[in-house]
């Protein structure tokens, strides 16, 4: 097991082709990023449901094939939805493809609060995330890293007294639109090296619409 390694140190990696995803399977890899840009009537769709004045929280496990259905029936009908609904098929589809999934839960959402303020490692084998508006993830470099405190070794102390990094310019993060795979505690063989990662801090006045893939077997 690569927990049992004091030696095994995970690492990050970046591309600018969907095929860089694949690389989630290297036993080193934690983060695998594909850094892309959407069709600009899929940026101009994201933008105008975070104007909108109703909140957004779709949540489901869908099959594949169905998704585009689904979002159709679920997102309202504005200049730019059919763009945006086969953009987040597709990756349904990519992520269902790249893990062997029958079926994929997930979650779009209109945040417009500090959703998970602390550091932390998912208790799952892989998410999907990506920001189409607004402020993206945030992440540590694994060499930066002070894992003993996570969770209950934080003592109730923010990031920035806990110790967890030993300074700010450490911390990473994604750009707006850029889809990644964030490999957790879950995965087999990764028990104590799952991505750690948390939400950007969200100013009053700020929205952003995130999209998550998870497994739903």
């Amino acid at each position: 097991m690569l927990a049992e390694n004091p030696l095994y140190s995970p690492t990050s990696v970046f591309g600018d082709e969907p095929m860089v995803m694949t690389r989630i399977y290297d036993a080193e890899v934690n983060l695998a990023v594909w850094n892309r840009r959407p069709e600009r009537q899929v940026i101009d769709y994201a933008e105008l449901l975070c104007q909108q004045s109703v909140a957004l929280q779709i949540r489901s496990i869908v099959e594949p094939a169905s998704a585009m259905e689904f979002l159709i029936e679920e997102l309202p009908d504005k200049p730019g939805r059919l763009n945006f609904v086969k953009d987040v098929a597709g990756l349904a589809e990519m992520f269902a493809d790249l893990f062997e999934l029958e079926r994929v839960g997930i979650r779009l959402s209109i945040i417009d609060n500090t959703m998970c303020p602390r550091f932390h490692t998912d208790h799952l084998p892989c998410r999907l995330v990506t920001s189409y508006a607004g402020a993206a993830t945030q992440w540590l470099p694994e060499v930066t890293v002070d894992r003993s405190k996570l969770g209950a070794g934080a003592a109730g102390l923010p990031d920035h007294q806990s110790g967890i990094y030993r300074d700010s310019d450490m911390i990473q993060q994604l750009n707006t639109s850029d889809v990644a795979l964030l490999k957790g505690e879950g995965w087999q063989g990764n028990s104590g090296y799952g991505i750690v990662h948390r939400s950007p801090a969200i100013n009053v006045d700020e929205k952003r619409l995130l999209l998550t893939l998870d497994f739903a077997e």
